[in-house]
């Protein structure tokens, strides 16, 4: 069956080079600028506030090396900021915003860039978070949320389209807890013919996502979607993550993404990041990702442009 995406910018990338770099946090690095994020918001509070800090991170992270930058979307969301008082024609724009916001960025950062150094124009990534992150209270690390496949597909269409609209080169379904909103994402995705999107999903340990499946079966499920441009894990310690790629590694053809966060602990009550985070380099993991089967890496919560730009050094 021939293939109805125009492109896939992940292949494109990845028939130049042997490793995709992402950028790493969003929302820690605009709390180190000094926003306060703990809202139900999370970082899409920002494009409320000062949207430019936004578009300032974006660049932060290309000029650092990222190939890719996630935008602002991930706890953005018509129903989310209907609570805000936000009515859905503006909510639709705003989450558009998140796009062009990371284009701009990107655009001239590559204006800057461009003949110097053999470097591929990065590409932006709509981010497209689970529907725990909506409700605001650790869910998405979880997954079961006990709701209907109808109430899945209205929550997360409005938003794909935005962000399909706004021209995001792919999308991101990412930290995504659970099978049964998995499968939801990627029947959406059939709507939007030439788009594709990376399917990332939070896990309960190195073997099964969130919800208690494993990971082999996940694999199994999405390995002949041809929308499906990746399939990974993000959100999660180094170690749960290399025995993930493992595993998704021996199950599936797709290129495998994976970007762990600092391997410090989320309290979903108190809203906090708790432990210390890595004790080895953020480049030196990587190498041990790739060798798991890792080709698309990049950094998660608590990650800083200094780790995107030393996984940039050594591999680039």
């Amino acid at each position: 069956m021939s293939n109805p995406l125009k492109l896939n910018p992940i292949e494109e990338i990845l028939q130049t080079q042997s490793l995709m770099i992402l950028d790493g946090a969003l929302a820690t690095e605009l709390e180190s600028h000094g926003f306060d994020l703990n809202d139900h918001l999370w970082s899409a509070r920002v494009l409320l506030e000062k949207p430019e800090a936004i578009e300032k991170v974006h660049a932060d992270y290309f000029r650092a090396g990222a190939d890719c930058a996630i935008t602002a979307s991930y706890q953005a969301t018509v129903e989310g900021f209907l609570k805000r008082g936000i009515e859905k024609p503006e909510a639709l724009e705003l989450i558009k915003k998140t796009v062009y916001l990371a284009k701009q960025a990107r655009d001239d950062f590559w204006k800057e860039e461009k003949g110097n150094g053999d470097r591929l124009k990065p590409i932006v990534a709509g981010s497209v978070g689970p529907y725990g992150a909506y409700l605001a209270d650790g869910s998405e690390y979880a997954g079961n949320y006990g709701v209907s496949d109808q109430l899945l597909t209205d929550f997360h269409y409005p938003r794909i389209k935005a962000l399909v609209e706004a021209g995001a080169d792919v999308l991101a379904f990412e930290t995504i807890p659970s099978l049964q909103e998995a499968k939801v994402l990627a029947s959406l995705l059939k709507e939007f013919p030439e788009t594709c999107a990376w399917l990332s999903f939070s896990l309960k340990d190195g073997e099964t996502i969130s919800d208690g499946t494993g990971i082999e079966e996940c694999a199994r499920v999405f390995n002949d979607a041809e929308q499906i441009a990746a399939i990974g894990v993000n959100c999660t310690p180094i170690p749960a993550a290399k025995l993930a790629m493992s595993v998704l590694n021996r199950h599936t053809d797709k290129p495998i993404i994976v970007y762990p966060n600092s391997g410090e602990t989320y309290d979903a009550e108190t809203k906090t990041w708790n432990g210390e985070g890595a004790c080895c380099a953020f480049d030196e993991d990587s190498v041990v990702l790739y060798e798991a089967g890792a080709r698309i890496v990049g950094g998660c919560c608590r990650t800083h442009p200094g780790d995107i730009e030393a996984l940039a050094k050594r591999w680039r």
